[in-house]
């Protein structure tokens, strides 16, 4: 069996918090080499043999990897032990259209899955909680990662103070060029917009237009700052240095590759 080359982050003892590569795995083409994500065109039979092997190397069964059909919004999932006695189906139509898991339950390891849209991971080392969310541009408009923070408030007593959280492998300022709509719905949410956007040239082959600049967002830094407001410490969050689409042959990029390609499945397993 082909062992998964994962990506690890330190989020303290008895935690397990990863992020996946291309490279380990059975899909070919475009979703080579490793990818479990259902939703973009993968091969069935890949999948199956992909998710084998990340349990292999996590330790798990099959129906304690959960990864929702995410949907740009900021639906939230809590996993529990009830939940765990749902059936395939009834697990599947509580994951539709979810955009955040988090649980408390040991040995379930809950995670998102991205290609350029920034991952996020939280862990509250006093409550044993963590919740993993899917940050594209839509959600971080609508400040998913604040709700997560509050819904982790609400569930389980967290403090902000106490989370740990790791913003994972996504697309950086450089690379994230942007139309004028995208620009003006992060100015209207109330975005800082000098700290997390900058014009750069033009790339690629341009429209019949005299425009020579487009707006870029830094959107590892919007949700760097979701949580700061939220109340985590600016030193307990870590921000993977992984540009997506500038390291697109370790990590999956829908931009430079299309979406009919894999993706990364950004996980945390608490032991």
């Amino acid at each position: 069996m082909k062992t998964p080359r994962l990506q690890y982050y330190d989020l303290g003892e008895g935690v397990t918090a990863f992020s996946t590569t291309r490279q380990g795995g059975y899909s070919q083409g475009n979703y080579g080499e490793f990818n479990i994500n259902r939703y973009c065109g993968d091969s069935e039979e890949a999948i199956r043999q992909n998710r084998a092997s990340l349990c292999q190397v996590l330790g798990i069964e099959d129906h304690r990897l959960l990864m929702p059909h995410q949907v740009h919004l900021t639906e939230m999932t809590v996993v529990d032990e009830a939940f765990l006695r749902l059936s395939s189906d009834e697990v599947q139509q509580r994951m539709e259209g979810v955009d955040a898991v988090m649980t408390n339950v040991l040995g379930v390891c809950i995670g998102v899955s991205t290609a350029d849209c920034i991952p996020v991971l939280l862990y509250d080392g006093k409550h044993r909680a963590s919740c993993a969310i899917h940050a594209g541009w839509r959600g971080t408009v609508k400040r998913i990662v604040e709700k997560a923070v509050a819904k982790m408030t609400e569930v389980y007593g967290s403090r902000p103070a106490d989370i740990l959280a790791q913003i994972g492998p996504g697309i950086h300022l450089e690379s994230f060029e942007v139309g004028d709509e995208v620009f003006e719905a992060f100015a209207q949410e109330g975005f800082p917009m000098e700290a997390i956007s900058r014009k750069y040239p033009i790339t690629g082959v341009a429209a019949e237009s005299d425009e020579q600049e487009k707006w870029h967002i830094d959107l590892p830094e919007c949700n760097r700052l979701q949580l700061v407001t939220s109340g985590v410490s600016a030193n307990q969050i870590t921000v993977s240095p992984v540009c997506t689409f500038l390291q697109s042959e370790s990590f999956f990029s829908a931009r430079r590759l299309g979406i009919n390609s894999g993706r990364i499945f950004t996980g945390i397993l608490l032991r």
